[in-house]
């Protein structure tokens, strides 16, 4: 055991945080700590890191631990480049690199005993150096910053000069340069890439150490981790298993309790309704009866009524009215910053009813393409069209939309003056702003609260076609499933820029993948996109490198290779094929459902005894059961066929 949390409490001032919070993490284990925003996560990873002290409780770290610690926001200032802060990571290898050279140069020179000196002493230095893996440190510090989003350029640069996301992944990579026994992450992938974020995947999930993650990345989780602590109302439980496998236990766990609660009171109903009519009686022996029942009833250890808190944000997207089948259309979209060139000559259309989603690497101008179509940027060159009666609704990671100096009341009351003081507080209240609440300014909210308010804003334009950047940064998982579900029942058009591929996989129905200054298209989800991925890029490069290719953008019309150029016509027609064979094989096992319930009919009127003297119904029933098992027989073919 190398992390032991045992009774933990944490208050401020009488807003109790965590009760009696206990659990441990193993050598080599990797867990994660999850809950709703203000559960107390990143409050138990400073008491874990004594930068904040418990109330009562013991944190003990197994001696000799070293302990790697990355907070949510990362506070970094150097002097140094990155690639000289990453030197510092093991200054032990820098030093023995010096000594080593230095011994070198001394042996060259020295002779007889001095010389056998320098010797010993090179021997020993080198033993450590291989010890340490030295010959292999600076390979793998490439690795580590390439893997992070540097790249070899970037190595030099000041790290002052750095973006505060920058800076993060600076600190993330020196720390899991110095390999601690222990790595502890508060949200590491908010300031990473696809890439970055399946990097950093494969490098937790075959480290030689514990890992103990904060983090609202689904699919990140899934990948990582065999334990989970929930934190949910002050308490916390632990659960074996990845992110999935904990969300299926917590339901059923969930429903059991539930159940038992319903079924405790039905109970309670039912012996106070008897207990109602035996005084209705009004005999001796009836009023004994009932009153040997309550003293029953009073004994009964009741159960509380399993509650959520009040974190279920009420969100549904209702267009006002339909646009017209063709929502928008991009030709020739080209865009750059002096010399860097985000995109050039991008095509795509957008179809009534799409959800589609736009991912790639940082700085390749995701971002950029939506500030364009909502004409917050001029493009350099080309031009888009928004179809017939679209109406744009706009979630802008950044909440420019948002005022920071109004109220969280004002913003809405300003933007729908038509909206009464009751309106508008019922709808803060479904946004899980109360009382009080409603009356704090914008700037001082957090991260979360203002993506809630933007929500709120673009739930109320009932606009027909929702643009949208980064709308799960900040949200914690509870809302993300709410704000999926919202979208899934939406029937108007979505184009969004994520990097929450667990979010993608279950809102998207296709990805633009912005890469090498094109689009390439996937007509799925993200696990297609994952399934597709190399095959796309290959065909992609091999259309680039041959000039007798058809030139344009996207995938769909640089190669007509099957199962990886498909144009977008022929994307619809083969999602449409599908369609049709899915809906063939619904009714194939229908079919087969009703004529097996039919056959198990005949068996019971063939074993009844009243026809066992009526040879006419006996040979009606066998000839009918030859006729259902002949169209069973071609049915199952036809099954396997479709199932094909």
């Amino acid at each position: 055991m190398i992390l032991q949390c045992s009774h933990i409490n944490k208050a401020f001032i009488t807003d109790v945080i965590l009760s009696d919070i206990s659990f441990h993490i193993n050598e080599q284990e990797k867990a994660a700590i999850v809950g709703i925003n203000g559960s107390g996560k990143s409050t138990l990873i400073k008491i874990i890191m004594k930068q904040l002290d418990a109330d009562s409780g013991e944190v003990i770290i197994a001696k000799g631990t070293t302990v790697g610690y990355l907070a949510q926001n990362q506070e970094y200032e150097s002097g140094h480049t990155i690639l000289e802060e990453m030197q510092d990571a093991k200054p032990e290898i820098l030093q023995l690199e010096k000594q080593l050279a230095n011994l070198s140069a001394k042996m060259n020179e020295a002779e007889g005993k001095e010389l056998e000196s320098y010797i010993k002493q090179f021997d020993a230095a080198q033993h450590r150096f291989d010890q340490l893996n030295g010959y292999a440190y600076q390979s793998e510090l490439t690795g580590v910053l390439k893997g992070l989003g540097f790249d070899t350029s970037d190595f030099d640069k000041p790290v002052s000069s750095l973006s505060g996301g920058e800076k993060t992944r600076v600190a993330l990579a020196k720390m899991l340069l110095t390999a601690p026994d222990l790595i502890i992450l508060d949200e590491p992938t908010n300031h990473l890439d696809l890439n970055a974020i399946r990097w950093l995947e494969g490098y937790l999930s075959q480290y030689n150490g514990a890992v103990l993650i904060v983090a609202h990345d689904r699919y990140f989780l899934d990948k990582i981790v065999t334990k989970v602590i929930e934190l949910r109302q002050t308490k916390a439980m632990v659960y074996m298993g990845n992110y999935t496998e904990y969300s299926k236990k917590r339901q059923a766990i969930l429903d059991a309790m539930m159940k038992q609660y319903e079924n405790q009171q039905a109970e309670i109903k039912h012996q106070e309704e008897v207990i109602t009519k035996l005084r209705q009686f009004n005999r001796e022996k009836s009023i004994k009866r009932a009153e040997s029942r309550e003293k029953m009833l009073e004994k009964i250890d009741r159960l509380e009524k399993p509650v959520e808190e009040k974190t279920q944000m009420h969100l549904l997207f209702t267009p006002k009215y339909q646009s017209g089948n063709d929502v928008l259309m991009v030709q020739d979209l080209s865009k750059s910053f002096e010399s860097n060139i985000l995109f050039q000559n991008i095509n795509f259309e957008l179809k009534r009813g799409e959800h589609v989603a736009i991912i790639g690497d940082n700085g390749t101008g995701k971002t950029t393409l939506l500030k364009i179509i909502n004409e917050l940027l001029p493009a350099d060159s080309g031009s888009f069209t928004l179809g017939i009666n679209v109406d744009i609704g706009y979630y802008d990671q950044e909440h420019h939309v948002l005022h920071m100096e109004k109220t969280v009341f004002e913003e809405i009351q300003d933007t729908y003056p038509h909206m009464t003081n009751t309106e508008i507080r019922n709808l803060l209240a479904a946004f899980l702003f109360t009382e009080d609440d409603v009356f704090k300014q914008v700037k001082s909210l957090s991260g979360g609260e203002r993506g809630r308010v933007s929500l709120a804003k673009l739930m109320l334009s009932d606009a027909n076609f929702l643009i949208l950047d980064e709308p799960t940064n900040h949200l914690d998982i509870d809302s993300k499933a709410i704000l999926e579900n919202a979208i899934n029942r939406f029937e108007g058009t979505v184009l969004y820029v994520s990097h929450d591929r667990y979010f993608i996989n279950t809102t998207a129905h296709r990805i633009l993948d912005l890469t090498g200054n094109r689009l390439l298209n996937y007509i799925g989800n993200y696990d297609y996109y994952l399934e597709k991925k190399e095959a796309m890029e290959q065909a992609h490069l091999s259309a680039s490198d041959n000039p007798s290719s058809p030139s344009g953008s996207t995938a769909e019309t640089e190669s007509a290779k099957e199962g990886t150029k498909l144009s977008w016509q022929q994307q619809k027609e083969e999602q449409a094929r599908q369609r049709k064979i899915q809906n063939e094989l619904n009714k194939v096992e229908q079919k087969i459902e009703a004529l097996e319930a039919d056959n198990e009919k005949i068996d019971a009127a063939l074993s009844n005894p009243k026809n066992a003297t009526n040879s006419v119904k006996l040979q009606e029933l066998a000839n009918k059961k030859a006729e259902n098992d002949s169209q069973l027989e071609e049915l199952m073919e036809r099954w396997e066929e479709l199932s094909s």
